[in-house]
């Protein structure tokens, strides 16, 4: 598990660094500030969780436990629906498709996902092997 948390950690902070330059450079000149505003937030909350993910996974080696497994996958999957509705919603202004707004629901299921991988991560912590 903690080979693999390390793989997908690198592989997504390479992902975050493309989409925050995408951002920053193409993306401007193609939506509003506003939905510029929120794939920035997106990107900056997946790179903040990919250094979540890699201290979970250095973590892992020391203290192995279902805890820390699971704060891992917390954090993955909180990526992926917190930053992805995120950018699924910026890309819907860029497309004109309003009708798909609703997709925007799914960011509050990723933090969750956030938050429980941050209490997983510290239970985890407290409780060797």
């Amino acid at each position: 598990m903690q080979k693999s948390f390390l793989k997908i950690a690198a592989l997504l902070g390479g992902l975050s660094v493309i989409l925050g330059a995408f951002g920053a450079h193409a993306l401007k000149q193609l939506i509003n500030d506003k939905s510029v505003i929120t794939f920035e937030t997106g990107v900056r909350y997946q790179f903040y969780h990919v250094v979540a993910l890699f201290i979970t996974a250095i973590l892992y080696k020391e203290f192995k436990n279902n805890y820390l497994q699971w704060a891992g996958r917390l954090f993955c999957f909180g990526i992926l629906l917190f930053s992805g509705s995120l950018y699924l919603l910026s890309f819907i202004e860029m497309a004109d498709k309003p009708g798909l707004k609703w997709l925007g629901a799914i960011t509050p299921l990723g933090g969750i996902c956030f938050i429980a991988g941050w209490l997983l991560l510290a239970m985890g912590i407290s409780k060797k092997s």
